[in-house]
């Protein structure tokens, strides 16, 4: 179990880093400041409280999986699938200012992360909840992308 979970932990955080890497000085910059943003938009520092817990949950969830996981050529596309979309979302809406891009992107990963949870359920039961903090941060985060997309 714990090499599973110190692989997926190193990738998780990976893709955190490279997307905050492409967030750059966007949460400060002029063009995201004088953005019309949702009133329930929380403070900076949940973001990354959010998603250190998240991840941490993440993967604890696909070290579980990976150990009863028959299809595991399925659960790496999915999981890859998954990375690249969670990957992308910062440099689409940070970088290139693609407002409506990413509002796809996140709408893709949240069907995807959404699907996890429905698919192996059964299999992994209560350890299912693992994967929940993810789900419902990705419906708040995609709430606030869509006041964006409608708002500016």
């Amino acid at each position: 179990m714990i090499p599973r979970l110190l692989l997926f932990l190193l990738l998780n955080f990976l893709a955190l880093g490279i997307g905050g890497y492409f967030t750059g000085a966007g949460v400060r910059s002029d063009w995201y400041i004088n953005m019309a943003k949702a009133p329930w938009t929380p403070p900076g520092w949940v973001f990354g409280f959010a998603w250190t817990s998240i991840m941490i949950c993440f993967s604890i969830y696909l070290a579980f999986l990976w150990k009863i996981c028959a299809d595991k050529k399925r659960l790496v596309f999915m999981y890859s699938l998954q990375w690249i979309l969670n990957v992308i979302w910062n440099p689409l809406f940070f970088h290139f200012h693609q407002t409506g891009l990413s509002m796809v992107d996140i709408s893709a990963l949240t069907i995807l992360v959404a699907w996890f949870l429905f698919h192996y359920r059964n299999d992994l039961q209560w350890k299912s909840a693992l994967i929940l903090p993810y789900l419902i941060w990705l419906l708040i985060a995609s709430s606030l992308n869509g006041f964006i997309v409608v708002g500016n």
